[in-house]
């Protein structure tokens, strides 16, 4: 009998359209962070570190966009990874690390990156080591490489707009749901627990995280502009902005 094999294909179509639930602009911010990451990085090959980059949902946008590019995957989850390294088929390097530990720098092939992007998942860490997490990022950029990340970072000069553009989101997120035209977090993670492959990594995933790994912690936009000069950036400013996300840019 022939093994069971992961439906790559698949598996990143349904998590795409699981955060497309929750994020209905997220090809529009991945877009804003790839054109920063080519801006920084001149004529030669992107050289992109793909921070908590889950699927590898920017990595195969990066590499669509620049075939040539040396893309790293960093990240801990074992589902995600294992769908990241199947849809990537070899075109990046997949590497396992705990953001929380200052030694995850030492997981990477590369020490001087033109990019590092990520979205929708330092708000993992709390502040102090999310404060911490931005010097370490500086460390692995070269001169004048680029940091975004894009993420829950809402506008503290419009609190109340903030609040109900939120409100809206919530609404229309429900709606989706209930209609089935597309899977809750939950419902996702209960459909990846049913697949044969990625059942026992499902486990695997539950002991290292488990009460869950979010805190959300969700401050202003103004506060990662602070942490990011506080870390040594020469450069730091909003890139792009929809409603309570946001995408803060900084360069080495």
């Amino acid at each position: 009998m022939t093994p069971y094999a992961l439906d790559a294909r698949a598996w990143q179509e349904s998590w795409d359209r699981q955060q497309e639930a929750y994020l209905p602009d997220r090809e529009h911010r991945f877009a804003a962070l790839l054109d920063a990451a080519e801006a920084a990085t001149d004529a030669r090959p992107l050289q992109l570190l793909d921070l908590a980059g889950g699927t590898g949902s920017i990595s195969l946008r990066a590499l669509a966009r620049h075939p040539d590019a040396q893309v790293t995957v960093l990240d801990l989850d074992p589902v995600l990874l294992t769908i990241a390294e199947a849809s990537l088929s070899g075109r990046a390097t997949v590497v396992t690390a705990d953001l929380n530990r200052a030694d995850w720098p030492e997981a990477l092939p590369h020490r001087a990156y033109d990019a590092v992007l990520t979205a929708t998942a330092l708000h993992w860490l709390d502040g102090p080591r999310l404060a911490e997490l931005y010097r370490e990022i500086r460390d692995v950029l070269r001169p004048g490489g680029v940091l975004v990340n894009a993420d829950h970072m809402p506008d503290d000069a419009l609190p109340t707009l903030t609040t109900r553009l939120s409100d809206r989101a919530r609404q229309r997120r429900a709606a989706r749901h209930q209609a089935g035209a597309a899977l809750s977090w939950e419902g996702w993670w209960a459909q990846a627990a049913a697949d044969p492959v990625l059942a026992p990594l499902v486990d695997k995933r539950q002991q290292i995280y488990p009460t869950g790994h979010s805190p959300e912690w969700t401050p202003p936009a103004g506060w990662h502009l602070d942490a990011l000069r506080a870390a040594g950036f020469t450069e730091a400013g909003v890139l792009w902005r929809n409603g309570s996300d946001a995408a803060v840019a900084a360069l080495r």
